[in-house]
């Protein structure tokens, strides 16, 4: 994976290419230790915050549904490049002249901060990306594990392929 600054340029590239965000050094140790069978306060969120004691984050798939009044496409695409530039950890953007889709991985310690993150994304980029005025009409947060047992067994969203922003 490519290390650069948000919205930075690949050496060699007209255009800005996409960018996928780490899960973490701690998301792996839990993974193994999960795999392992022990489970230790940490893990489990249920430390008393002693020193060096952090919550351990995963990965969770986020797919937002936005939807309003019927908007230019020309202006819903501007507004989704610009939300993906802002945030590049964005796999993939749907879009209708009255609604979006939105998939991306979200690095959060459990589901609910990873859904609190994923519902302020609209609201909070309308006016810096200018966003249509929609509402938020559906949101599934998703862990790793469920993505791909899903995917694996052909049911569920297609894998978020090619990336960016696309019509439906």
């Amino acid at each position: 994976m490519r290390r650069a600054r948000p919205g930075a340029l690949p050496r060699g590239t007209a255009e800005r290419a996409l960018t996928s965000v780490e899960a973490g050094a701690d998301f792996d140790a839990a993974r193994d230790r999960a795999t392992e069978g022990r489970s230790t306060a940490a893990e489990t969120g249920t430390g008393d915050g002693g020193a060096g004691e952090r919550p351990l984050s995963k990965l969770w798939h986020v797919t937002l549904s936005v939807s309003g009044v019927e908007s230019p496409l020309k202006e819903v695409r501007r507004g989704l490049e610009q939300l993906a530039h802002d945030h590049p950890f964005l796999l993939t953007s749907r879009y209708a002249n009255d609604h979006a889709e939105i998939r991306y991985w979200e690095e959060a310690r459990d589901l609910h901060d990873a859904a609190a993150v994923a519902l302020r994304l609209w609201g909070e980029h309308r006016q810096t990306a200018k966003l249509p005025p929609w509402e938020i009409v559906g949101l599934e947060v998703i862990d790793r594990e469920t993505y791909h047992q899903r995917i694996a067994e052909g049911y569920g969203p297609p894998p978020a392929a090619p990336v960016g922003v696309h019509p439906y």
